[in-house]
């Protein structure tokens, strides 16, 4: 991480889903804000959290970085050789080549692999499709990247099927680090795995970070597993960003009333220690936003500007930005 300059940034990045109505003269009538104004960068060999509630734009915001979706706004400017590019901009015919540089690593690891295809056909694709290796270099890449990942090279020859969820990941993650990409997006890659797999998941993504200066931005619903890997964490609510702080400073302090909420709903080991309380309320509705700050709804310390403004993502601690007006300057002395 001695790089001065972020491998990724993202700013203003929006993505909207048109809804029409019914009929044969349907026409579009409203839009599903799936991801509002997002902004954050990275730097090469960092793991950023995104996390939140389900329907919060956490997947999206990533499909969106990769053009697995196109914006709707925005840019997502991404460092390569000598040079950076607005993926958000780029024509589909020119992203080709910089496929090889960022991957993704799915969540289920059963319905992301193709049963028809061997182990060593599914890890080799990236390489076929992008013309980088063939015949005794293509088998000799494959069986190292097994090996790489916790595999036997002669578990290039079976199928999917006859493999257990945990090692169903890790032929994803072989596939998905095969073209040696330095930017990797984990959605959500343990939640589908036991709890004891989950730990050695875990600690092959971190010791592959390390062995390939890889940069991740991972996408988790659990709060124990962001603790564990992530440098930073970014919250998010309703498609926004509400607070991003680095990770022992967010689980240490949370600024964000729902940041609060979501870490108190973390279930405590200690039998005697009783639950917290969840946030109340209904995630609001993409399609149909309250006005100010979406949050207040179901917020307990909202007070009017909540409900009038949205308040912007502001640096309220050195490297801890927040979306919330009890920290902007109006709210001095409350």
């Amino acid at each position: 991480m001695s790089e001065t300059r972020p491998l990724l940034e993202v700013r203003d990045l929006c993505k909207y889903f048109p809804i029409s109505s019914r009929g044969f003269f349907s026409r579009v009538v409203g839009h599903v804000k799936a991801v509002e104004d997002v902004n954050f960068s990275l730097m090469s060999g960092e793991t950023l959290g995104l996390v939140g509630e389900s329907g919060s734009g956490k997947t999206t915001t990533a499909r969106a970085i990769l053009r697995a979706v196109r914006p709707t706004r925005g840019n997502v400017l991404f460092r390569t050789e000598g040079e950076t590019v607005d993926l958000a901009a780029m024509p589909e015919r020119q992203l080709k080549p910089l496929r090889t540089r960022m991957q993704m690593i799915f969540q289920d690891p059963f319905s992301s692999l193709n049963p028809r295809m061997s182990v060593g056909d599914l890890v080799a694709e990236p390489l076929v499709i992008h013309g980088l290796a063939r015949g005794v270099e293509l088998r000799r890449r494959v069986e190292a990247m097994l090996i790489r990942v916790g595999l036997k090279p002669e578990y290039a020859n079976r199928y999917p099927h006859a493999f257990s969820g945990g090692q169903r990941q890790r032929i994803g993650i072989a596939r998905a680090l095969i073209m040696n990409p330095s930017l990797v997006i984990a959605d959500e890659p343990v939640s589908a795995l036991d709890v004891s797999v989950q730990a050695q998941v875990i600690n092959l993504l971190d010791d592959l970070q390390e062995e390939l200066n890889l940069t991740y931005i991972f996408v988790a619903h659990n709060l124990s597993v962001v603790r564990h890997i992530c440098d930073r964490v970014a919250v998010m609510y309703a498609g926004r960003i509400v607070e991003i702080a680095p990770t022992e400073d967010l689980f240490r302090d949370p600024k964000h009333p729902y940041t609060q909420a979501l870490l108190s709903a973390v279930p405590n080991p200690d039998p005697d220690v009783p639950m917290q309380a969840a946030v109340v309320g209904e995630p609001a509705d993409p399609a149909r936003l309250p006005p100010g700050c979406p949050f207040h709804p179901r917020c307990t310390r909202r007070y009017a500007p909540c409900q009038a403004e949205m308040p912007g993502l502001a640096e309220v601690e050195p490297g801890r930005f927040t979306a919330c007006h009890l920290y902007s300057a109006r709210a001095a002395g409350l």
